[in-house]
């Protein structure tokens, strides 16, 4: 069974940075394409960024510019640096993948909690 584990979440100042990881319990070279997602309270959950096998990236506007999204393929581990952070960046981050070689459509990881302060 695949599964991803997510950490690096925390409570940061405004302005500040952090950096997320995705650990993949699988070669992330099964994996479609990976990316990170937000849900903040009382809204849906929303893409951030996303990253495919062959390395295209592609952001939320909102994000553009201060977040980039990486991925280390020796780790099996995504990243999600994230800079300049915001308080509307606050939310429960989760990492996905999405089809994963080879029957499994979409897998999520439990969430990390991102705590921007003003």
């Amino acid at each position: 069974q695949v599964q991803l584990v997510e950490s690096g979440g925390g409570l940061v100042q405004a302005g500040g940075s952090l950096r997320l990881s995705c650990s993949a319990s699988v070669s992330i070279w099964r994996i479609n394409a990976m990316g990170w997602y937000r849900q903040a309270p009382g809204k849906q959950r929303e893409l951030v960024a996303v990253i495919t096998r062959g390395g295209s990236t592609n952001y939320a506007d909102s994000v553009k510019g201060r977040f980039t999204i990486s991925r280390d393929n020796a780790k099996n581990t995504v990243y999600l640096q994230m800079n300049s952070l915001k308080p509307e960046d606050t939310a429960v981050y989760y990492c996905n993948a999405d089809r994963v070689f080879p029957s499994t459509l979409e897998v999520w990881g439990q969430g990390t909690l991102v705590t921007v302060s003003s």
